[in-house]
């Protein structure tokens, strides 16, 4: 035991996890950028351990300078914004028809959102393909 805690205090103590710190305030749903997230030697519960797991991601809050940017404030960054208009795409049986809508709320790939179809004025659910088109097909 106590040449266990000598080998720990030469090594310079318990190996510890870097965190992710914010280094300017980054507001809640911007996409992170290189310049506003650095490394930070200290750990801190939830925080994002590498700049690869944070950069490019899009904050749910707010994150201050200083503060360590946590894994579950991220998420990726929509694709689709609020009253955005948007492709429709409905497929069934061979069938395909696309026509224009509005989203009625932001959202990312493979989300679920509300649109409204501009031509008929009904609202639909669909998710969000990559491209940015939302698939309204029947599942």
């Amino acid at each position: 035991m106590m040449w266990a805690l000598l080998l720990l205090f030469l090594a310079g103590g318990p190996a510890q996890a870097e965190s992710v710190m914010a280094t300017r305030t980054i507001r809640a749903q911007e996409v992170i950028a290189p310049d506003a997230v650095r490394l930070d030697p200290r750990s801190a519960d939830g925080a994002a351990e590498t700049l690869q797991a944070v950069i490019g991601r899009e904050t749910q809050v707010a994150v201050y300078a200083g503060q360590p940017v946590l894994a579950a404030q991220l998420s990726e960054p929509a694709l689709i914004d609020r009253n955005q208009l948007v492709e429709l795409v409905y497929e069934h049986a061979g069938l395909r028809i696309v026509t224009e809508g509005r989203a009625m709320s932001r959202g990312s790939a493979g989300e679920r959102i509300r649109v409204m179809n501009l031509s008929s004025r009904s609202l639909l659910v669909g998710t969000i393909r990559p491209d940015g088109q939302v698939d309204v097909s029947p599942e």
